[in-house]
């Protein structure tokens, strides 16, 4: 970037509308030299390049050094998720350096992209697959058509009596305030919902949201293994309800167990050893796989490390446990896709699976991803045996991996856009870029 310390220079003294002659007489040199300078043919640095910057006002390191290696970072990513563009990405670190602004409003307008695509498939798998929701909405069509129906019978009937008019009068009224009544509690409920700084609504919700603002790392536990569930509540909101604290308490405990059967210290040198291999993890400790992909998902990951997603559900498939990674979404409403290995793993108790797996969208993204099923509760005659699967998800750049063959899977079927799918069981709103 040091070599562009010229066309930055360049660039910097036409925004401020000066002539190479004003600034080169400023600075106490030639015209002729500075024009070398702005076209990269002569390298600056020391006292010269600190008067030029005071001149143009600016800092010596955006001169010198330009805009860092997160915003090129960011630019190529950007870049990449519009494979249809024709942008210059092997030009993307001149850019950066010469127009850092607008390469910081490009930036941040890709991550608003997609920030806003996660809106849309939240809310379109809400739409379909939330319950309350639907039962809000059946409730204020239900409103409307009673009022439009008494309505048309006192515009359509000419000659009705007193008493059935003043009924009817009567019926519109109640029914428009519960009309009211139903639309701003669907309101309340959309605005509740919309946001994951909000309040949730439901006790695993509540534990999730909990958890995400600790990165779902709980340092009173690695400190003090005896911690009661109330110390770590304190006074805060996040799990105010009776059954978001019988929810967190199980979860505790098992955070606890796993955290005493695998100590922190030694946990992450053996991880960062062993290549984050659940396998060789779980020899090393004596623990079963489930745990060690729990116990991963729990460690603090350093900056730049790439986060680790982890996902539970039980027997009938359903979600009982989501920490989220950018790139792979999971729905909160409805059925999740089948390809996911999880289900996989499902549908081969204690058979670990191991797969690479693409979400597909307009940007995608590869995981590796690691999944067992294992039984749950005590088996016994005449009992059903429960299974719950586990599945690890983390970055398929940021961890080795063997050659496996790459799963294209998505978030649920309302919102996938992999048309050609043998496991489809309704139609997409999303159509699969070519």
């Amino acid at each position: 970037m040091r070599e562009l310390t010229g066309s930055r220079i360049r660039e910097r003294r036409m925004m401020m509308h000066m002539s190479q002659a004003e600034l080169a007489k400023s600075v106490g040199i030639s015209a002729a030299y500075l024009s070398l300078i702005e076209h990269n043919r002569r390298r600056i640095g020391g006292k010269l390049l600190g008067d030029i910057a005071r001149q143009l006002n600016v800092g010596i390191g955006l001169l010198s050094d330009g805009a860092g290696s997160e915003l090129v970072a960011a630019l190529r990513d950007a870049a990449a998720s519009m494979s249809a563009s024709r942008a210059e990405v092997d030009r993307a670190e001149e850019f950066a350096g010469r127009f850092p602004g607008w390469a910081d409003l490009v930036a941040a307008q890709s991550r608003r992209t997609r920030e806003l695509e996660r809106t849309v498939e939240s809310l379109a798998d809400r739409l379909a697959h939330d319950p309350d929701l639907a039962v809000s909405l059946h409730e204020v069509l239900s409103m409307v058509t009673a009022i439009r129906s008494a309505a048309s019978i006192l515009v359509e009937t000419r000659n009705i009596e007193d008493e059935w008019r003043n009924r009817f009068h009567r019926n519109i009224h109640e029914d428009s305030q519960r009309l009211a009544e139903a639309s701003q509690s669907l309101v309340t409920y959309l605005d509740v919902a919309e946001s994951e700084d909000k309040a949730p609504v439901s006790p695993l919700e509540e534990l999730e949201h909990w958890l995400a603002a600790r990165d779902y790392h709980i340092a009173a536990l690695e400190r003090e293994p005896s911690a009661a569930s109330d110390d770590l509540f304190g006074d805060e909101p996040g799990i105010g309800s009776a059954s978001g604290r019988n929810v967190a308490g199980q979860y505790f405990k098992r955070y606890l167990e796993d955290a005493q059967r695998m100590p922190l210290q030694d946990f992450q040198t053996e991880a960062t050893e062993l290549e984050f291999d659940p396998a060789k993890l779980s020899v090393k400790f004596g623990v079963d796989l489930a745990a060690v992909l729990r116990r991963l998902a729990a460690l603090p990951m350093p900056e730049g490390a790439g986060r680790i997603g982890l996902v539970v559900c039980d027997g009938s498939g359903t979600l009982t446990f989501r920490k989220p990674v950018d790139g792979f979404p999971l729905p909160r409403f409805g059925a999740a896709c089948p390809l996911w290995p999880l289900f996989q793993a499902l549908n081969r108790p204690l058979a670990p699976v191991r797969a690479l797996v693409e979400m597909r969208g307009r940007e995608p993204v590869r995981f590796l991803a690691y999944a067992v099923a294992q039984s749950k509760g005590v088996a016994g005659f005449d009992v059903p045996q429960m299974f719950e699967a586990t599945m690890l998800l983390l970055p398929a750049d940021r961890v080795p991996f063997p050659d496996l063959p790459v799963v294209s899977a998505g978030t649920s079927c309302r919102i996938c856009p992999i048309d050609s799918c043998d496991a489809r069981r309704e139609p997409s709103i999303l159509v699969e870029e070519s």
